[in-house]
């Protein structure tokens, strides 16, 4: 009898040590960062304005209803890929929009997912391992961070706009029993899987804090009022009486006041702290279970358990504005689909203009494995570009100690260091402007703010911040055109159609102004610099240290403006050294080991022998030189 205690106590332990065990392994599980997502090489992918592949699915007026600006003229058009930005096309100064910003909101190009695919070797050569596609879902606007709906891909993108319509009319959108596969949502899918045979990953941006005006649950709120099994997804302030002729219904939305983007209700903790990042959850159980469907949809599509045939993780639209709560369910939910799912969120503003959130507590295994790096951005145009706010390399070094401070470097390695977005200058017209990087940088907000081609100044401190990225801890970025050249100011002329060597361009000589002149631009590509991006990317993929190794800034001379830093593993060391100065700088270099170190990004690959621990350069004016231990 004894025995049969003692082996009964003994299974009763057993099976709760199998249990801690299990939920360790799961815990450890959850707050793993992928590995794969250190070693990327980002590739950002606006799908409107990337490449128009096929005409027949072009945007129509009856498409874009629900969107900004309301009214279309009567004679309008797609714009034609090589227009000149500021150019008026006929029906543009009829659109009712206050200023040249506001009205382009009504262009449309055309770009489509045909003309990602026919891009795919191009993006492959450039040695491109992720490629991360803003808003894909089905969206009146040009941007589709305002979704009628998250099931699908938008009709735009795919081979069959009216067929993907009446697709989507036959479904019950709150009943992921009812959902189909549009045209566009399998060519969605096909790309994922020539991405995937090509060795790239995929990953979906979606906005899990608004939608758009016309999306499904809230249109069933605006039919039903009080009565709509969706009433609590929305800040609802009031709805619509039947019996009065006007429409009383109202919300919430994004930014306030903005009826585009009308925002989902949640649940605060406590309920008067909105800084920040808060705790809480979205209110609405159904929404959340929503939300888990639609990711889990594009996780794995065939739900047969298996991954391989689905997205990669999910870049999350102005993550900070949503509880942390509902990002911990979240996690859970994605990894539970796919365990080395990326997740990105878009930490930014903690007040506008100059001060940014401090990411740390998102990173705690429990939330995003990264953010997207806007912070490394300020400080690396600070010194690269000589921008506001300014800094030294003393001060450099200072600034990327002060925001990595308390975040591991496992979350470190992950970070995607964006250098431009579609959210942002593009990364020439950046550094060829250098007042602070998003604070009054369009010409209609600033006269003064330089809107043609970077001058060659410009074009050194590119190279230099280029390679400082494709150096550093954090997987480097790339938005779409600014590989072969692109310049434009902040949203929307960093949207500019991007620029292939089939499509002839006007030359950019209009204004925004029609009063003011400016310089006359050729606009081609840029191959001597795709080619340097090309010789970047390789050196950092068949350089693991780039990736995986330790930093040490060794050089901070403040009088030369002369910074330097070492990446070792092992027996391996790259060093890194700029001169940001406008003048040759003599430097002595420290190494770990003496022997022979060249210069792995010049030509000619020129090689100098370290003695004692130290080798001995001359650094050309903004310049840098990156060594490799032969």
């Amino acid at each position: 009898m004894k025995s049969q205690k003692f082996i009964l106590l003994l299974a009763i332990g057993l099976c709760i040590i199998t249990h801690a065990c299990r939920q360790k392994s799961e815990i450890k599980n959850l707050a793993s960062v992928p590995e794969w997502a250190k070693e990327a090489i980002w590739y950002q992918i606006f799908v409107e304005r990337f490449r128009n592949g096929d005409p027949s699915n072009d945007p129509t007026p009856a498409d874009m209803k629900g969107s900004y600006p309301d009214q279309l003229p009567d004679n309008w058009q797609i714009t034609p890929w090589g227009h000149d930005w500021y150019a008026h096309e006929p029906w543009l100064d009829s659109v009712k929009a206050d200023g040249f910003n506001s009205k382009i909101q009504a262009r449309r190009y055309g770009g489509d997912l045909q003309g990602v695919l026919d891009k795919l070797d191009y993006i492959q050569e450039l040695g491109i391992t992720a490629i991360y596609f803003n808003p894909l879902n089905d969206s009146p606007s040009l941007h589709k961070y305002d979704a009628r709906n998250y099931t699908h891909i938008d009709r735009n993108f795919g081979p069959d706009p009216e067929g993907d319509v009446e697709i989507m009319n036959s479904e019950s959108p709150g009943d992921p029993s009812t959902w189909q596969w549009t045209g566009a949502d399998k060519l969605f899918l096909k790309v994922v899987d020539e991405c995937h045979k090509k060795g790239i990953r995929v990953i979906m941006d979606y906005s899990w804090n608004h939608t758009g005006r016309d999306f499904w649950a809230l249109n069933d709120i605006r039919k039903n009022g009080s009565n709509s099994a969706y009433k609590d997804w929305y800040n609802v302030i009031k709805f619509d009486d039947p019996a009065t002729p006007a429409d009383e219904f109202s919300y919430e939305g994004w930014g306030g006041n903005n009826p585009y983007m009308p925002v989902f209700r949640k649940d605060i903790i406590p309920p008067d702290d909105k800084i920040m990042p808060f705790e809480g959850n979205l209110h609405s159980e159904s929404l959340r279970q929503h939300i888990f469907n639609v990711s889990r949809r594009w996780l794995d599509p065939d739900n047969n358990g298996d991954p391989v045939d689905g997205v990669d993780g999910f870049r999350l639209d102005v993550a900070g504005e949503v509880p942390m709560g509902f990002w911990r369910d979240y996690r859970k939910e994605v990894r539970s689909v796919n365990p080395v799912a990326y997740i990105v969120g878009e930490i930014w503003w903690l007040e506008w203009p100059d001060k940014l959130l401090d990411p740390a507590v998102f990173l705690e295994g429990d939330q995003y494995d990264a953010i997207m790096n806007y912070r490394w951005f300020r400080v690396a145009r600070g010194f690269f570009g000589q921008a506001e706010p300014v800094l030294t390399p003393s001060g450099f070094i200072s600034e990327i100690e002060r925001i990595d401070k308390g975040i591991s470097i496992d979350n470190l390695q992950a970070m995607m260091n964006v250098s431009a977005t579609h959210d942002s200058p593009r990364l020439s017209t950046s550094l060829f402007n250098k007042t602070m990087d998003k604070y009054n940088a369009k010409p209609y907000e600033n006269p003064d703010y330089k809107i043609n081609k970077p001058d060659e100044l410009t074009r050194k401190e590119q190279i230099l911040l280029l390679i400082h990225q494709f150096t550093f801890i954090g997987a480097p970025q790339i938005w779409n055109g600014d590989e072969v050249g692109m310049w434009g100011a902040d949203d929307p002329d960093c949207r500019k159609p991007v620029v292939w060597n089939d499509i002839v361009y006007e030359d950019e000589k209009a204004n925004w102004d029609p009063s003011k002149i400016r310089p006359v631009d050729i606009v081609r590509p840029d191959t001597a610099l795709l080619s340097f991006y090309k010789k970047l990317v390789l050196v950092r993929r068949q350089n693991p240290v780039l990736i995986y190794g330790d930093l040490k800034f060794t050089i901070a001379d403040d009088q030369k403006m002369v910074l330097g830093y070492t990446r070792t593993s092992d027996d391996n060391e790259i060093i890194i050294v700029f001169n940001r100065s406008d003048q040759v700088q003599p430097v002595v270099v420290p190494v770990n080991n003496g022997g022979i170190f060249t210069d792995i990004l010049s030509e000619e690959g020129k090689s100098y022998k370290a003695v004692d621990s130290e080798l001995n350069v001359n650094l050309e004016p903004i310049s840098a030189i990156v060594l490799r231990k032969n």
